[in-house]
């Protein structure tokens, strides 16, 4: 395991001022470049809530990615005062790490669609191949877990660690996830429990290898398989190579929120959270013994 930066603290108070002057920068800077995004893509200004395509998707993303690392690297130069990769982009020895994010994600999501199917939770009804739109939705995804985990993971969640207990620092980054999703449609406290979860999910890795490339690769895999096979992704609708129909929206198939939305998503992240944490802390033992 890593541990980078392990023996760095600061007092509460620094990361917590550290944190809103983070956030208010956020506003500024990636508003910006969110609302030239929304320019350039001809999105309508007077009515965002209206479906996009995933072109438009991708356009929007790619100067959120600017607008998010333009952010993190100001920050991380002349507020942190690190290295940028110390936000936990090391690939040293991560090869494994990814390929095992990208396969948890097919395999969670390959298992959920045929659970469901086999419940007659839903029925499917047609392919919908297009190659353009899967490239897109891959860059897209690709971007949305870059963004996301540097962020929650990797800013946030590194800063909290400096101050606080690194559990209690996971748990507050992880509600902090949820909050910053609450403006995706179909949302319900249900939907906040997954995402909190997916939060802690993500995250239990970091605290123990101050790495980002595992929840990276996880979130990519979690959002591109999910969307492919037809769900919602966090609420929101888009290009499926699989359609189906819902047959009854609930909590076993997720509704209009998703597979996220899905007690069975609720399981499987339990689980897994157990998994990892079981496992980085028989790591540590071991190390500890030695």
């Amino acid at each position: 395991m890593e541990e980078i930066d392990s023996h760095k603290t600061e007092k509460p108070l620094n990361i917590i001022f550290r944190l809103i002057l983070f956030a208010i920068s956020y506003f500024f800077i990636v508003g910006i470049f969110q609302f030239i995004g929304f320019l350039v893509s001809n999105v309508d200004l007077n009515n965002l809530d209206a479906l996009k395509t995933t072109e438009q998707h991708l356009i929007i993303s790619l100067f959120d990615f600017v607008g998010n690392f333009l952010l993190l690297w100001l920050f991380m130069k002349y507020v942190d005062k690190e290295k940028f990769i110390k936000l936990g982009f090391s690939i040293q020895n991560k090869i494994k790490e990814i390929i095992l994010g990208i396969l948890l994600g097919v395999l969670i999501m390959g298992l959920g669609f045929l659970t469901l199917l086999m419940l007659n939770e839903i029925s499917f009804y047609e392919f919908n191949y297009n190659f353009k739109e899967i490239m897109y939705s891959i860059l897209v995804y690709i971007i949305v877990a870059f963004v996301e985990e540097a962020i929650f993971r990797g800013y946030i969640l590194r800063n909290l660690m400096m101050s606080s207990n690194s559990h209690l620092a996971l748990v507050i980054s992880s509600i902090l996830f949820a909050l910053a999703h609450g403006f995706n449609p179909n949302m319900d406290w249900f939907s906040y429990l997954d995402l909190f979860l997916a939060g802690i999910l993500l995250g239990i890795s970091y605290v123990y290898t101050r790495n980002l490339w595992f929840p990276i690769a996880l979130h990519f895999s979690w959002n591109f398989f999910q969307t492919l096979l037809g769900f919602n992704v966090s609420g929101q609708d888009f290009y499926s190579l699989i359609e189906f129909k819902i047959e009854e929206k609930n909590i076993l198939n997720g509704g209009d929120f998703g597979f996220e939305g899905s007690i069975f998503s609720i399981l499987i992240q339990v689980l897994l959270i157990v998994v990892i944490f079981l496992y980085y802390e028989r790591i540590k033992s071991k190390k500890l013994q030695n």
